[in-house]
């Protein structure tokens, strides 16, 4: 009987128990909800005497939760590439023909040898992709402007666009011939992709030098990268933090000739404190890193999550003085169908 590919159910109590023995002997001991709610589908390679020598998982288009061991005669590269072939084949059927693995440093080698590319790495780990379309094909899509120029880039999430996203973006504007606005791809939030997108263009449409850009895959906020082999909070978002950067420096600022990034403070989130921190150390070097002061409404910072918190409270009013009309518009119209989000269970808090 040769070795075999099988589901692994993670439903099943039992099947799960077995799993997580396997990856804690080969350094993943993270198993925390964040890191495994978002698996759809998990496979392993069993021996002939039913044993657990190989699994990885599907979250998305991420490829995560591999693991290899060499029990038996069998040959462990030819045991990564059946259970990785597998996974490409699942994906495959999934109409995904693009996607990333998060791995240690060690591993990077294995997965380039199957024709993954890696876009950044660190101590402790490396981000690595495969299939179309890829950061090439992400590049070609936006639009460029002339050498020689000053080009500012901007990430953010805006969920929602407030105006203190809006005095970013315009302090940026005025100081550089052109801006690029990057927003966060991820559907974690409260306001969806297209709808921050949109928000975004509609508050800054008066803007001629900006182009507001859906960051796709290559500009993703540093919550959503996987870290379950770290077990340090701070090395955690270290690690997430400096591979966002790290893309951004390698994969971005050359093809679209950018050379400054504007972030705004926010002193009282470390991680975001972090974050800033592991921007200007990756992007000092080769550009401006320019950190500019919240804006202040009556004494108050303005922030996205106190809109969120009037939107939970169905207050619009309460909030009209930290958003721009195009904002408050699109509020009080979507007003029960955002609230109904926050009834279901999405969370206002974060970014």
């Amino acid at each position: 009987m040769t070795e075999r590919i099988q589901d692994i159910y993670l439903s099943n109590k039992s099947a799960k128990e077995e799993w997580m023995a396997f990856l804690k002997k080969r350094g993943i001991k993270n198993f925390a909800e964040s890191e495994t709610k978002l698996i759809e589908q998990t496979i392993g390679l069993f021996d002939e005497q039913d044993r657990l020598v190989a699994t990885g998982s599907i979250a998305n288009n991420v490829i995560k939760y591999v693991a290899v061991c060499d029990i038996g005669a069998h040959n462990k590269g030819a045991r990564f590439n059946k259970i990785i072939s597998e996974i490409e084949s699942r994906l495959a059927q999934l109409n995904k023909f693009h996607y990333f693995v998060f791995t240690k440093p060690r591993y990077q080698t294995s997965f380039e040898y199957i024709g993954f590319k890696a876009l950044a790495a660190t101590e402790f780990g490396v981000i690595l992709e495969k299939g179309t379309p890829n950061v090439d094909d992400y590049l070609d899509e936006i639009p460029r402007f002339d050498a020689g120029n000053k080009i500012a880039s901007i990430v953010m999430n805006a969920n929602p666009f407030t105006n203190g996203h809006r005095y970013l973006v315009e302090k940026a504007a005025k100081e550089n011939d052109y801006v690029y606005v990057f927003v966060v791809k991820q559907d974690a939030s409260l306001f969806k992709t297209a709808e921050r997108l949109e928000l975004v263009k509609e508050g800054t449409a008066d803007l001629e030098n900006v182009a507001v850009i859906n960051g796709g895959d290559y500009m993703v906020s540093f919550v959503s990268f996987p870290a379950y082999f770290i077990k340090n909070t701070d090395k955690i978002i270290k690690y997430q933090t400096l591979l966002d950067a790290r893309i951004f420096r390698t994969q971005i600022i050359k093809p679209l000739g950018i050379t400054s990034r504007y972030l705004g403070n926010e002193p009282l989130s470390h991680t975001t404190d972090l974050y800033n921190e592991a921007l200007q150390k990756e992007l000092g070097a080769e550009i401006d890193v320019v950190i500019v002061d919240r804006l202040e409404v009556d004494k108050e910072v303005v922030s996205a999550t106190k809109v969120r918190e009037a939107i939970a409270e169905g207050d619009v009013n309460k909030c009209l003085k930290y958003i721009p009309s195009t904002t408050a518009a699109y509020i009080t119209a979507n007003l029960d169908r955002l609230q109904l989000r926050i009834k279901k269970g999405q969370r206002i808090d974060g970014n």
